[in-house]
């Protein structure tokens, strides 16, 4: 038996360890820890840097432990002494690496100590010896946790240097990261997310109940686009996304952006005007009861027989729109941009209530991952040709869907069109479509579903699910800048229920069909109301005598819905959303 076995076996228990405790299997959690200790009281004799690893995740996993009262007697080891221990060995070997993991983790024991003045030195020490050795991953983590501990002391300003530099960190190695997140080794949203919400609050926070200074409002929002951006990235396990951030000036001078940021224990939100100094205002309330309260939006929303979906929609509408009414209607704007966060990005922000109209009432909407768009050009400027594949009978044990064939032909009837039906609608059809013609239109009636797991998000054609990456290859001849997707329209499609980050999936698909604005239903209404809303709005956007963009569009067509009987509920209008760019 080779040394490397056992070793090997050690680490590999490690790995379920970390999963046991994670899914709080405390049996199992029982059996595996003796075995463990035993095993580490092995590698003493015979040092690496894999056996010191191994050594301090151990230690790691104690940590976690101690927190579980229910579980503390079996804890017969010492993790401060385990540590120590480890970085001596490192110091023996001259492993700076290790040496670094073993002093930053010992930090970390002395943090949840709460012995500040230890947990700093060895912290500020660890992070010497990360910087000496080159090593980002190991650096941002005792960045953030200096950040923590400057914090913990009320040392905003320092902690907010430490934070940033984190931060950038994170962003000099986001293709390392994704390659480690394969191995499960880092959690995005445990070891990685926080990071960026935490340098926000941070920013955002003003202990004297002082102005916030527009310098931290702006690096808040270019914070909070980052980790969009690195949220997108993580969701594609690969840098699929290099944009630069566009300003809104630039874009449409009668558009405002809201950012809504959830934050631990409060909603933050700030508003982008354009010519106007940023602005921002807060609601203290807890990260669940938050999230709660979208829930019950997203739930009640969608039940036809009632209006309890009225309450939520008023308070969400007092926390994100009524402090900026008065500036909005000050500088004229007629359009909302929402860079939503989380949660926020499965609600339709067209139901928020004031009481007496809805938001779709007095304002154009749209969604956008952050002001990285491609560059602009309004839908009016190209000639509507369009590519409509749809599915009408039933497939891989899907409903059929009946009125597809009308919003086909209605489509047919209103614009220049090439049409994919039931069993022409292949993968290998759309995709011989989208190489030999350039096509600024694209609108895809069928099932599919946007979740926050890549292999779950789909698009179902004759032939089976068309995954993201098939998405990718379908679309790759697409030229971005002579021949881009102006428009990709997804209807019958819906976000994954209680899926928290299932909207991740919907802009994962516009992103890899190159598509400059997409349109799409955050929930199936899968009745005649939708081939109805589909007709309407091409109608809005191809009238000649009264032209619109897409989201005045989308707009008109949405409020010929509240104003009528039959589909003034807003189970039939609010799931239709425009993200990316809406002239």
């Amino acid at each position: 038996v080779t040394t490397s076995q056992p070793l090997s076996k050690t680490e590999i228990q490690l790995n379920q360890l970390n999963l046991l405790i994670a899914s709080k299997q405390w049996q199992q959690v029982n059996y595996l820890v003796p075995q463990i200790q035993t095993q580490i009281a092995r590698t003493f004799s015979h040092p690496s840097r894999r056996s010191l690893y191994a050594q301090v995740n151990f230690a790691k996993n104690v940590m976690r432990l101690s927190k579980v009262k229910a579980n503390s007697e079996l804890l017969t080891t010492n993790p401060e002494a385990l540590l120590a221990r480890a970085f001596a060995e490192a110091r023996e070997l001259s492993d700076t690496k290790a040496e670094s993991y073993a002093l930053g983790t010992l930090g970390n024991f002395y943090e949840q100590q709460h012995q500040w003045t230890k947990s700093r030195a060895y912290t500020q020490k660890a992070l010497l010896l990360s910087q000496n050795s080159s090593d980002n991953r190991l650096k941002y983590q005792w960045q953030w946790q200096l950040g923590r501990l400057l914090a913990a002391r009320g040392e905003q300003k320092s902690a907010i240097i430490s934070y940033s530099e984190a931060v950038n960190s994170l962003e000099s190695l986001r293709s390392d990261l994704i390659v480690t997140n394969i191995d499960n080794q880092f959690s995005f949203r445990k070891s990685i997310e926080p990071v960026y919400r935490e340098l926000v609050s941070l920013l955002l926070q003003s202990p004297n109940n002082e102005e916030i200074s527009q310098e931290h409002l702006l690096k808040a929002r270019q914070t909070i686009e980052s980790l969009q951006l690195a949220e997108l990235n993580d969701y594609f396990r690969e840098v699929c996304l290099d944009t630069q951030p566009t300003d809104i000036d630039n874009i449409d001078r009668q558009a405002a952006v809201i950012y809504p940021i959830i934050l631990r224990d409060r909603l933050e939100v700030i508003l982008t005007i354009p010519g106007q100094p940023l602005r921002h205002y807060s609601t203290p309330i807890p990260e669940a009861e938050l999230k709660d309260k979208i829930e019950q939006l997203r739930q009640t929303v969608t039940i036809r027989s009632r209006r309890r979906f009225y309450e939520p929609a008023t308070e969400l509408y007092d926390w994100l729109i009524r402090p900026a009414v008065a500036d909005l209607a000050q500088n004229k704007i007629e359009t909302l941009v929402f860079v939503p966060d989380g949660v926020f990005r499965n609600i339709p922000m067209a139901v928020l209530y004031d009481g007496e109209h809805y938001l779709i009432e007095k304002y154009n909407l749209a969604l956008t991952p952050g002001l990285q768009l491609l560059a602009p050009r309004p839908l009016k400027e190209l000639k509507l040709k369009t590519l409509a594949a749809g599915l009408t009978e039933s497939r891989e044990g899907f409903a059929p869907l009946d009125y597809v064939r009308v919003e086909i032909e209605d489509i047919q009837n209103q614009l220049n069109s090439t049409v994919l039906l039931d069993g022409k609608f292949t993968q290998e059809a759309l995709k011989t479509e989208i190489e030999s013609a350039k096509y600024p239109v694209v609108h895809i009636a069928t099932h599919g579903q946007f979740s926050s797991l890549q292999e779950d998000t789909f698009l179902l054609a004759w032939d089976g699910r068309i995954s993201l990456n098939q998405l990718d290859s379908i679309f790759q001849k697409q030229d971005l800048q002579q021949g881009a997707i102006e428009l990709l329209i997804l209807s019958a499609c819906e976000t994954a229920v209680g899926d928290e980050k299932a909207a991740l999936g919907l802009a994962g698909m516009a992103v890899k069909a190159g598509a400059r604005s997409t349109i799409a239903t955050l929930w199936s209404v899968k009745d005649r109301a939708t081939a109805l809303a589909i007709s309407n709005f091409y109608q809005q956007l191809t009238q000649a005598d009264k032209p619109m963009n897409k989201t005045q569009a989308l707009r008109q067509t949405q409020l010929e819905f509240i104003h009528s009987r039959e589909f003034r509920h807003p189970f039939y209008w609010a799931p239709f959303i425009l993200v990316g760019n809406w002239l």
